[in-house]
């Protein structure tokens, strides 16, 4: 596995690349738990979403960096991150692995490489966060894995 830098001809398959990770999600586990108005309201354009956040997520002059894992020439993986230096904090703001390269040390070589350009940067703690669902297990188990400790928070939906 390769992790580089990430470049302007990424967008387009890391993009990609987040809405089928996130995919099964929204549609296979928030939408059927929450109903469709809540989804609607919340998540009801999820796909462009993920456009517009992806493509503003590398921007180095706000401390805002993206690295690609590559497998075989092949997109497996990327991690986006933000550093404050001020607040000596980092923070994962995504982490996405091709389903073809999870359980295979992709999140934990991109997470690793994360972090060791946050400390660089001046961070001394970093932030991850993701859902307590059970699409969201094999993210928990690697978070953990990687030292990291879990806070426990409840966020509730109902339709008005």
């Amino acid at each position: 596995m390769l992790i580089r830098a990430y470049t302007p001809h990424d967008l387009t398959p890391l993009t990609d690349l987040t809405i089928e990770t996130f995919r099964p999600f929204y549609e296979d586990s928030f939408r059927p738990l929450v109903g469709e108005t809540v989804f609607a309201v919340q998540h009801g354009n999820w796909r462009d979403d993920y456009r517009t956040q992806v493509a503003g997520l590398h921007a180095p002059e706000r401390h805002a960096h993206v690295a690609v894992a590559l497998v075989d020439d092949a997109i497996a993986g990327y991690v986006a991150w933000t550093v404050d230096p001020a607040g000596r904090k980092g923070t994962v703001v995504l982490l996405a692995v091709a389903d073809g390269h999870r359980r295979h040390h992709v999140g934990t070589g991109l997470c690793e490489h994360a972090f060791a350009h946050m400390r660089e940067g001046g961070a001394e703690a970093v932030e991850i966060g993701t859902g307590g669902d059970a699409f969201h297990a094999p993210a928990r188990a690697l978070y953990e894995r990687l030292g990291c400790t879990p806070l426990p928070v409840a966020v509730y939906f109902r339709e008005l």
